[in-house]
């Protein structure tokens, strides 16, 4: 296996709070792997991390072999691509102009036709001819997170990190983002790694998954492996159906809580009571 970017006893504290606690993972090229878990487990912390935004105090991170403290930031920009999470931004650009800034790794003193072409190249990609000159800020959420992907496509790298691309998106918006990411996936050869929230989402989109809980892997593997009622009730601390389809693809309804042991009772609306 052609392991793109390998994690070794990572360890990272916000002053004195452990956030990581001797991560390790490997992650095949050319794969779409997920990393789930419960809010604080360290999904962000690790992404940023591997970006180089925050510092870890231990472990050693390798891309291609190569341990990421030994590239210069332009370098490192050349093998990494990061798409943050979805919240306010404000670009007072135009699409065309904010995908652009992906090239800034690969740009000498002044743009090059080549640049700009490779900008038309990704935006006749996505589909967003129609809205190429627009301005980001009057673009819908789902719209801002595809130009964002563009951005970070036309940086060229073989590694993308995703910090939950697909927060606070409509269904359609949220399975048109996961398409996408797994298109250039399975056509362009990247390797994406990315932190997401929804498990059916995860489950039906991943090559591999990876679980967190308190800083570590709780487990990885193939979707069927990884999304098990146990494991989910292990980290989530919620009780679940998972019923395996056809295709091999876990489907995961979640329906209680688990309260020291015991199940909470939860109302869902008109009075009815799940217990």
């Amino acid at each position: 296996m052609n392991i793109k970017l390998l994690v070794e006893n990572l360890e990272f504290s916000y002053q004195s709070v452990p956030i990581l606690s001797g991560m390790c993972m490997d992650v095949p090229k050319g794969s779409l792997v997920s990393i789930l878990g419960p809010n604080g487990s360290g999904k962000s912390t690790f992404l940023k991390c591997v970006d180089r935004i925050l510092k870890p105090q231990k472990g050693v991170i390798l891309i291609d072999s190569e341990d990421i403290l030994s590239l210069g930031r332009m370098n490192l920009a050349k093998k990494i691509s990061y798409v943050p999470q979805s919240s306010v931004r404000v670009f007072p650009h135009s699409v065309f102009d904010v995908i652009l800034m992906g090239r800034r790794p690969h740009l000498g003193w002044m743009g090059s036709d080549y640049d700009e072409d490779r900008v038309w190249d990704v935006i006749e990609l996505l589909g967003l001819e129609d809205i190429a000159n627009h301005s980001f800020n009057e673009l819908s959420g789902g719209q801002q997170q595809k130009v964002l992907i563009a951005r970070a496509l036309v940086q060229d790298t073989e590694l993308m990190l995703l910090d939950e691309p697909t927060s606070n998106l409509d269904i359609w918006h949220q399975l048109d983002v996961m398409r996408i990411v797994a298109e250039l996936v399975s056509r362009q050869g990247i390797t994406a790694l990315m932190a997401v929230h929804d498990l059916n989402m995860a489950s039906r989109y991943s090559d591999r998954i990876i679980l967190m809980k308190d800083g570590i892997v709780h487990a990885s593997g193939m979707p069927n492996e990884v999304l098990t009622e146990e494991n989910i009730a292990d980290v989530y601390g919620v009780k679940a159906d998972v019923h395996v389809k056809e295709d091999g693809i876990p489907v995961i309804i979640p329906y209680q809580q688990i309260m020291g042991g015991e199940f909470k009772r939860i109302t869902v609306g008109n009075g009815v009571t799940v217990t």
